[in-house]
C-alpha cells in the first residue's frame, strides 16, 4: 500500500503513470482497468487525495498541492475531460467536508451527460452510447453522496442496473456488488434492488 511520503516523492517528480498505477493496485476500481486517460495530473491528483483522506493526512503540505492542481484543471464545462475523471476529481474535493463552486459546476456536468437510459457514455458526448463500467465507475466514486444523488437521476442509473444484471460480465457484476455496498443500496436477482 502507497505512503503519504511515495505519493509526495512520485507527484513531485511528475511521475503520474507510477503513481497512479500505485494508487490504483489495492483500489476496487482496478478491476475496470481504467483507461490511459485517469493517468493525467488532475485524476490522478484526485487519487493521491482519496488516498490521504483516508490515511487522515489532510494535514500534509502535499495535500494543498494536490487540491490546487485538480482545481485549476477543471475545464470551462465544468467537466475534467471525460466522465470518469470527472467523477474521481468530484470526490477528491468532497473529501473532508469539501464545498464550493468547482463541485456544483462537476455535478451539473455528470447531470448533463447522464443519458436518458439512467447511465453515462464512456467519452464526454451525450449521443454517445451508456457504458456500463463507467458508469458502475461513476457510482462507485459518488454514489454514497447526497449532493451526487440530488445532482443526477439517481434512481434512474439504479434501475438501469437492476434491469440489466443479469447481462453484466463477471467483472462487471463483481464491480455492482461493490457499487451498491457503497451506495448504501442491496442488490439481488432482478428486480430486487431497493434503497435501505
Amino acid at each position: 500500500m502507497i505512503t503519504n511520503r511515495q505519493i509526495a516523492r512520485l507527484w513531485v517528480a511528475k511521475d503520474y503513470k507510477k503513481l497512479f498505477s500505485d494508487l490504483i493496485a489495492a483500489r476496487p476500481e482496478a478491476v475496470l482497468k481504467p483507461d490511459a486517460e485517469l493517468n493525467k495530473p488532475a485524476p490522478v491528483a484526485a487519487l493521491a487525495i482519496i488516498r490521504l483522506d483516508e490515511l487522515s493526512q489532510s494535514y500534509l503540505p502535499i495535500y494543498s498541492q494536490l487540491i490546487r492542481a485538480v482545481l485549476s484543471a477543471q475545464e470551462a464545462d465544468g467537466g475534467w475531460g471525460d466522465v470518469a475523471s470527472t467523477a474521481l476529481c468530484v470526490r477528491a474535493l468532497l473529501c473532508g467536508q469539501g464545498d464550493g463552486a468547482a463541485i456544483q459546476r462537476g455535478l451539473e456536468y455528470l447531470a448533463n451527460l447522464q443519458k436518458s437510459e439512467g447511465i453515462w457514455p464512456a467519452v464526454p458526448l451525450r449521443r454517445m452510447p451508456e457504458d456500463a463500467a463507467i458508469s458502475l465507475f461513476v457510482l462507485h466514486q459518488l454514489g454514497d453522496q447526497p449532493r451526487f444523488r440530488a445532482a443526477v437521476r439517481f434512481a434512474d442509473a439504479l434501475a438501469w442496473f437492476d434491469r440489466h444484471q443479469s447481462s453484466l460480465d463477471t467483472h462487471l457484476s463483481d464491480f455492482w456488488e461493490r457499487a451498491t455496498l457503497r451506495c448504501g443500496v442491496h442488490s439481488g436477482p432482478p428486480a430486487t434492488l431497493f434503497a435501505l
